[in-house]
């Protein structure tokens, strides 16, 4: 794929992420309740992905090649449990987007985001392998953090809840690592569609424990929204989930996360400015912050020649 083309996809999947951020928050308050907003969401997508896995039959062969890698231990166990961080993806957006405004969670996330792509590109975690960070790279990573920084500084000075910024900061640390690891599935199962079901089936399964034990002791919803538009944020994960599998090889986790965080961003600032949900309007810092972290992402993109980076050993079931 030619590079410029996943820069564009992975800003689009970026901006998914930011408008799911905002569907499911609000539905989160619509029903007092972010464990089952969260199930919800996770379970919507899954039940997408099973009669689209039903149609779809490389998919299914894919999930014979995780099984045989699994057995095999060409693939470790803990490779398929990207779905636990985007389970708390979206526990977080429930607890906080709805709070503290989209705007202020994605930059966040970003930071967490940020942080994790370094450590686990350098690690060699996704299926890129190592990728040693260069001079643009660290430029572009620490411009992404002065960004986040600015952009959080005129906000932190209000009332905005200190541990509602931790939670979805730790939740960008988790993402990074659910594209990682989710990549390396989407290379053994030779499909991004059976890397997203595995995602989902285990993100709904960690989330219905959750809710039901959460359900134990607060209660149940009195009732469900009517609005249908807040009930598509599992469609969408749908999306973004597989699309970052697709990508993740191709430009590495750093970027990845950095080529999101337009996307994010931009259409963060967005929807706080057309369609507000917390009585705090967007600063100046807030928008000085996003583009420098647009600038960050340009910086980071930039290849000073065809630098080579170490690729992880090939797994195969069975090998």
């Amino acid at each position: 794929m030619p590079l410029w083309i996943a820069l564009v996809l992975a800003l689009l999947f970026g901006a998914g992420t930011a408008l799911q951020s905002r569907v499911n928050g609000q539905l989160a308050v619509a029903l007092d309740d972010p464990y089952v907003a969260a199930t919800i969401s996770f379970g919507s997508g899954l039940l997408i992905l099973l009669v689209v896995l039903t149609m779809w039959k490389p998919g299914r062969a894919g999930l014979a090649k995780v099984g045989g890698a699994l057995r095999g231990r060409a693939l470790p166990w803990w490779m398929v449990l990207g779905g636990l961080a985007g389970a708390w993806f979206v526990t977080t957006q429930g607890l906080s987007a709805g709070v503290i405004g989209v705007a202020l969670f994605t930059i966040a996330i970003v930071a967490g985001q940020t942080v994790g792509g370094i450590v686990f590109d350098v690690v060699g975690l996704g299926p890129g392998g190592r990728r040693p960070l260069s001079a643009t790279r660290v430029i572009g990573a620490v411009l992404a953090l002065v960004a986040i920084g600015w952009a959080v500084s005129a906000q932190l000075a209000g009332d905005a809840p200190i541990l509602l910024m931790v939670l979805p900061f730790i939740a960008g640390i988790g993402a990074s690592w659910q594209q990682a690891v989710n990549g390396r599935v989407k290379v053994v199962a030779e499909s991004a569609l059976t890397a997203t079901v595995i995602n989902f089936l285990v993100g709904t399964t960690a989330l219905v424990v959750v809710m039901l034990v959460h359900a134990a002791s607060a209660g149940w919803p009195d009732a469900l929204p009517a609005e249908p538009w807040l009930y598509v944020g599992g469609a969408l994960g749908c999306i973004f989930i597989a699309g970052q599998a697709m990508l993740v090889r191709r430009l590495g986790v750093l970027l990845l996360a950095l080529c999101g965080v337009a996307g994010q961003l931009v259409a963060a600032l967005a929807l706080d400015l057309l369609l507000p949900t917390a009585d705090r309007p967007v600063g100046i810092a807030t928008i000085g912050g996003t583009v420098l972290a647009l600038i960050a992402v340009g910086v980071a993109s930039i290849r000073w020649g065809r630098r080579k980076h170490a690729l992880p050993v090939e797994v195969t079931p069975g090998s």
